[in-house]
């Protein structure tokens, strides 16, 4: 996981809790770097959140009582129980007032760069490749994107914020 990028970004990057994957497709897709490890351990989870200056995001109240999160070393947002995903995202921006920024690759949370559509050709499918004039690379996974109806679609969801 690339630390350095969410010190000299100017968007707070967040780690999230084992149970909140769902939550950091969402932030990613809202512009925001959130990393996100199936099955991590709690205390792993803090000493990496203490390591990057990562906010912390956790559904659980056991792991918001951490030391380290009520000493405020860890800043940390405990998200009620009970959301959809897309209900913690919106109770994430409230809490920190955050703005919708540009989209972040899905996957992994890295910048989406402008490619040449002619390099993105062996990686698309050719009715994609015809009609859509624009492809993104992932700077950290290199997965490609493109705006196509899933991308209009989330951000449709995302304006309702």
């Amino acid at each position: 996981m690339a630390t350095d990028e969410a010190k000299t970004d100017e968007a707070p990057a967040f780690w999230c809790d084992a149970m909140l994957g769902g939550l950091a497709r969402w932030l990613r897709a809202a512009g925001y770097d959130a990393a996100w490890i199936e099955g991590i351990d709690d205390a792993e989870l803090v000493r990496r959140a203490l390591a990057s200056g990562r906010i912390l995001l956790t559904a659980d109240t056991e792991l918001a009582r951490h030391g380290a999160i009520r000493s405020g070393r860890v800043r940390a947002v405990l998200i009620p129980a009970g959301k959809t995903k897309f209900d913690q995202l919106r109770y994430v921006v409230r809490a920190l007032s955050l703005a919708c920024r540009e989209p972040r690759c899905m996957a992994c949370g890295g910048r989406l760069q402008p490619i040449p559509k002619d390099a993105a050709r062996p990686e698309v499918p050719p009715r994609t490749f015809n009609w859509c004039e624009e492809f993104f690379r992932c700077g950290r996974c290199a997965k490609i994107f493109w705006r196509g109806t899933h991308w209009r679609h989330i951000a449709a969801r995302l304006d309702t914020l």
